[in-house]
């Protein structure tokens, strides 16, 4: 594709971004102008502060994480794909998520037991810690386990393993969980981007974006790993920084958004061929720029989609990206009958 072509279609998608942006501040139960929003941003002291807090304080967090949680996703499903050239590979491929579940289940499940009557007041604040501090145990097994194996398969086969053991303790722990409990659980793996608050966007953007451009600097390696990982080490590709860096990049960007909209599952296999379809390449300093904004315009989409059909609160968002990306996915399945590149 000439740089033409490219200028224009990342024209396109950052448009489109802005204004899937500004229709998912305007969707909702309660009804919000484009005038209220052009108040929101550019006013100090607005007229009408009933919707000035309702979009600082729920919509422009939850609009905020739609775009950070596809973009951080879709680059993590892109990185993992390259890696272990399969186009099925997925942010959780690692166990992650599962990870972050556990830290979940610990509180929500078992917090009455081991936090007693405080636990109520506290829950909030013990799920975004557990959930963090099981994606960071995760994280570091696999950091130690990629220093003793060589084989990217069996770092895989390990990921997908943890992942099976962390399920097993998570159901023995809603087997002895009360009803209430099961239930807020439940709700919590449907995911939901109506959790985060603009204090949790603090944290969330720098943390996010960060490891986003770590991803986009890693470009020139993962595209020396395409044709596999001997041509890699023998154009001078550092295997093992590479896959600490890559492994860092994709555990934390998908922990981070586990624990603040739940596990979202499929949007990161599906993006990246949808990026590399439009554009045609398979070069990650245009595929990483560009799936980030394709995710960023998957999750808006569901968002959107997720306010339509109910007139309280949303559907759940792993429910809406489950059925838009589907079709994606069993596409690509047909589609790879030959060898993935």
């Amino acid at each position: 594709m000439s740089k033409s072509k490219l200028t224009i279609w990342f024209i396109i998608l950052s448009v489109l971004l802005i204004i899937l942006g500004v229709y998912d501040l305007l969707s909702g139960s309660i009804q919000v102008s484009m005038s209220d929003i052009f108040e929101f941003i550019f006013s100090k002291n607005p007229k009408n502060s009933q919707y000035y807090l309702l979009l600082k304080e729920f919509r422009f967090p939850r609009m905020s994480m739609a775009i950070l949680a596809g973009a951080g996703l879709s680059i993590s499903g892109l990185i993992m794909q390259t890696l272990f050239r399969n186009p099925l590979a997925g942010p959780d491929i690692l166990g992650i998520s599962s990870g972050a579940s556990l830290g979940v289940a610990i509180v929500v499940l078992g917090g009455n037991y081991i936090f007693g009557n405080s636990f109520i007041y506290a829950s909030n604040y013990l799920t975004l810690i557990a959930a963090a501090i099981g994606a960071a145990t995760i994280l570091a097994l696999i950091l130690t386990i990629s220093f003793k194996l060589r084989d990217i398969l069996s770092i895989l086969i390990i990921g997908i393993l943890l992942a099976g053991i962390i399920s097993a303790i998570v159901s023995i722990l809603q087997y002895f969980a009360t009803n209430i409990n099961v239930k807020s659980f439940v709700v919590w793996t449907m995911g939901s981007l109506t959790a985060s608050s603009s204090k949790d966007l603090t944290l969330a953007i720098p943390i996010i974006l960060s490891f986003i451009l770590l991803a986009f600097l890693l470009s020139k390696s993962l595209n020396l790993m395409l044709p596999g990982e001997s041509f890699a080490k023998t154009m001078g590709v550092n295997i093992k920084l590479l896959r600490i860096l890559s492994f860092s990049a994709v555990s934390i960007l998908t922990g981070v958004i586990t624990v603040y909209c739940g596990p979202i599952g499929f949007v990161g296999i599906a993006v990246p061929h949808i990026s590399r379809w439009i554009f045609n390449t398979s070069n990650h300093f245009v595929l990483i720029p560009a799936t980030a904004l394709l995710g960023g315009i998957f999750m808006l989409c569901g968002d959107i989609l997720s306010n339509l059909f109910t007139t309280n609160g949303n559907l759940p968002i792993n429910a809406v990206t489950a059925i838009l990306a589907s079709p994606f996915i069993i596409w690509v399945v047909f589609k790879n009958k030959r060898t993935f590149v």
